[in-house]
């Protein structure tokens, strides 16, 4: 009978059967113990097959460089599915569109990037890489004043929202800090628009009394009221503010971190009220 020692000898005896003094050793407890099974984590790699269904999203693109709005769709692979290593990550695009003027760079551009989506490792570096292409011919504001130095760059501002969507990127947060000081410029900036615009409102009301105080004698009432009055609705109309299409103030410029119309000029300081980006520091 083999006998596993485990532990150092320290001293021995020998026993004789017929004395009964040959000792018995069990078996060491930490023998006992099992090992569990390593999980089997998958990781993308080329070598992954793609399954029957995945999940996607699909984007718009409407750009006044192109007749015809481009239509994103970017599939997701689920790996390690209902376990606690469970990923979301893209695995195709596919990029159509009724303008078939730029097909042969739009389906290179797809196949490159659904290569690197299944090659695996880290793929948020193509957001870089698309935002930085510009067009000769000049870029567009798209909603929100947001500008877009070419159609290849809001690709990459689709893939970036997308990877921001799944969890494989994420917004830089602001402190404290800078969310309050951002509050008060804005708070700040738009008090005094308002007080500028109200002051230039009761001017040129004051100056449209003394235009009718200046009339002359020879019109009418009615004809006096109606000049009055189209007066007055020509007044309206000049101050009659659009519907606002962005977050920030009217009169705020584009930043040149985050390419927003965001950048307000308070106390000679320029602070920008969506990233907080400041020239004072």
């Amino acid at each position: 009978m083999a006998i596993k020692i485990s532990k150092k000898i320290k001293s021995y005896s020998v026993g004789k059967p017929d004395e009964g003094k040959i000792p018995t050793v069990g078996p060491d407890p930490r023998d006992a113990i099992e090992v569990p099974a390593k999980a089997e984590v998958i990781q993308m790699h080329e070598k992954v097959e793609r399954p029957e269904t995945l999940i996607g999203a699909t984007y718009k693109i409407k750009s006044p460089l192109f007749e015809h709005a481009l239509y994103v769709t970017i599939n997701d692979i689920v790996l390690n599915a209902d376990t606690e290593h469970e990923l979301r990550r893209p695995f195709e695009v596919f990029i159509n569109s009724k303008n078939m003027d730029h097909f042969q760079w739009i389906v290179a551009l797809t196949r490159i990037m659904s290569a690197v989506f299944r090659k695996g490792g880290d793929i948020t570096f193509l957001v870089d890489e698309l935002k930085a292409v510009f067009d000769p011919r000049g870029g567009y504001f798209k909603a929100g004043g947001v500008y877009m130095p070419s159609i290849v760059a809001e690709l990459g501002a689709i893939i970036e929202q997308h990877l921001k969507m799944i969890g494989l990127l994420h917004d830089p947060e602001l402190d404290e800090s800078q969310r309050r000081l951002i509050a008060e410029k804005r708070a700040a900036y738009e008090a005094r628009a308002a007080g500028k615009d109200t002051k230039k409102k009761s001017d040129v009301v004051a100056a449209n009394k003394a235009d009718d105080h200046r009339a002359p004698q020879g019109l009418s009432a009615d004809l006096a009221g109606v000049g009055g009055e189209s007066a007055r609705k020509s007044s309206d109309i000049e101050f009659t503010e659009p519907a606002a299409s962005s977050a920030f103030p009217s009169g705020a410029t584009m930043c040149n971190k985050c390419n927003t119309q965001a950048m307000i000029l308070m106390d000679g300081c320029a602070t920008c009220l969506n990233c907080g980006y400041s020239k004072c520091g």
